[in-house]
């Protein structure tokens, strides 16, 4: 409760100050000298492809694994109900593309899109302007500053020149009034990347660093893992760390390796919740990432973690080509609880580079009114009472949205040498009066995954609700029923045995063993009481 008055406290007193930092009145001093002299030195780690070029020269724009054809409008000009591939676009990431421009046509069309933003969205908008969004785009324009201004003219030149001078100076400005620690930290990256490439900031540069630094401290575990648990916030954070700490090894000996063990620690996190298909887990609004930026980033770190694991709430296993990662359930402090699952007892399961169990991720774009719905344990391969999840999403009042932790933190142990996890949840013990241990064992060879159940009675005695176990299956699975199991055939062919044993009698298994639904983002969905899982 204290934490959740602070949280509020906290939000409105520098949300009432981000408000009066940009009215009109204020926002003219978002001013400065045209940033026109920026030096080269922050590189880019993801890789580029000149047909993207092409393509959206002819009008077709492939952002957020989305493609819409603008028919030659302006893609800034179209209404388009995508938050991330709106995201995309007004980020800039695009830009590294047209590193492989051949021509001056494909140069000019790169300069034709800055001005067009610059027209459109050069004044301020929160929507465009959001902190976390104009950090990426400032240091995508830095990063290719040289892309954007090869072909452009004078005029042009001094124009992207005033808008990024602009862009940094509401970020000097809105980062330290940011409510969200997310958009507070990456504006705080932008700042330092602002440092390391204008050689007239490079007096800033010792206390742009302390201040990142600092956050990094705030905002992150001791094990590396972001507080929010959610890989694609590790992974868009990370993105942008790498190349500040590359500048620096290269260009600032004094601050070199500044960021280096940070980065290092978040490297071993991410791998801590990364399956054998390379992605990381559908946890706590991660979804499908896009696979260049996650080996571009995986390719910064000399080595990849293949033990058993446990950390931030998270449980690891590995043996052989199987994975198994779990979440135990935790649920983070208020101001990193908008986008996290209701996913306590969750797993998700892998062979060599297959899915056979995982969670079904957010909610995709085209049903953005259920996204609350993808939030909760149903949308997990996770055990759910009268389909209720372990916590809650509150509904109304100045916490609306946001995880809320039910009952006592949940605990979580690791047996490496048995490769045993145990998770327990207290969150339905008020409501339900039970407490719910959830044990994983991945035996010899990976390839066999023995878990187990169980329902603790409380101490009130009352028992009440009917319990439901979901297991999401991998897109492309097949199954197939007998008598006394499942066969699940994964997309490559491979057979898995899915067996069950009751505590009590196998009509409770019937009842518990129907589909919930014909299809999730990944897969197929099955509910089941108690399993071992075996290749055939």
């Amino acid at each position: 409760m204290a934490n959740s008055m602070r949280f509020v406290a906290r939000r409105w007193l520098l949300g009432t100050a981000d408000w009066a930092a940009t009215t009109p009145v204020v926002r003219w001093s978002w001013t400065g000298p045209s940033d026109a002299d920026l030096v080269g030195t922050l590189g880019e780690i993801r890789p580029s492809d000149r047909e993207t070029v092409l393509e959206m020269m002819a009008g077709r724009y492939l952002l957020a694994s989305k493609l819409i054809d603008t028919h030659g409008v302006s893609p800034f000009g179209m209404p388009v109900g995508h938050a991330d591939w709106l995201d995309d676009l007004h980020s800039f990431a695009w830009l590294r593309h047209f590193r492989d421009s051949r021509t001056e046509e494909e140069r000019r069309f790169a300069t034709t899109l800055a001005m067009d933003w610059i027209g459109r969205d050069g004044r301020f908008s929160r929507d465009s302007w959001k902190p976390s969004l104009c950090a990426r785009r400032v240091l995508n324009w830095i990063r290719h500053y040289n892309i954007l201004v090869e072909a452009a003219r004078p005029d042009q030149v001094n124009a992207i020149g005033r808008s990024l001078s602009m862009q940094i100076q509401s970020l000097k400005l809105r980062g330290v009034l940011a409510t969200d620690p997310v958009d507070a930290l990456l504006a705080a990256i932008a700042l330092a990347g602002v440092a390391v490439a204008d050689e007239r900031r490079r007096e800033e540069l010792p206390a742009r660093l302390r201040r990142v630094t600092r956050l990094i401290d705030q905002q992150f575990c001791e094990d590396g893992l972001h507080r929010s648990r959610s890989a694609k916030i590790q992974l868009m954070v990370l993105m942008e760390l790498i190349t500040i700490d590359q500048a620096l090894n290269r260009h600032h000996q004094a601050y070199a390796h500044t960021l280096s063990d940070s980065i290092e620690k978040m490297f071993r996190a991410m791998d801590a919740i990364s399956l054998g298909t390379g992605e990381p887990g559908y946890f706590n609004g991660t979804g499908q990432l896009p696979h260049d930026q996650i080996v571009a980033v995986q390719a910064q770190s000399p080595t990849r973690a293949r033990t058993s694991v446990a950390l931030g709430g998270f449980g690891r296993l590995v043996e052989g080509r199987s994975i198994v990662v779990a979440d135990s359930g935790l649920v983070p402090e208020p101001e990193f609880a908008c986008e996290a699952h209701a996913g306590a007892l969750a797993f998700e399961f892998s062979h060599g580079r297959e899915l056979v169990v995982g969670n079904c991720g957010p909610a995709p774009a085209d049903l953005e009114g259920d996204t609350s719905i993808f939030r909760q344990g149903i949308a997990h391969s996770a055990p759910t009472i009268n389909a209720v999840s372990a916590a809650s999403i509150a509904t109304s009042g100045p916490m609306t949205g946001r995880l809320m932790p039910v009952g006592a933190a949940p605990d979580l142990r690791i047996d490496v040498p048995e490769q045993t996890l145990s998770l327990v949840s207290h969150g339905w013990q008020d409501r339900f009066g039970v407490t719910v241990e959830r044990r994983l064992t991945l035996m010899p060879e990976g390839k066999t995954l023995v878990g187990q159940d169980r329902f603790t009675r409380g101490r009130n005695g009352r028992i009440s609700g009917a319990c439901a176990i979901r297991f999401h299956l991998g897109q492309g699975t097949e199954v197939f029923e007998a008598d006394d199991m499942l066969q699940l055939q994964l997309a490559s062919g491979m057979v898995w045995s899915f067996l069950w044993k009751a505590p009590t009698c196998a009509s409770r298994i019937r009842c518990a063993s129907r589909p919930i639904s014909a299809s999730t983002a990944r897969g197929r969905s099955y509910s089941r009481r108690w399993w071992p899982m075996a290749p055939k």
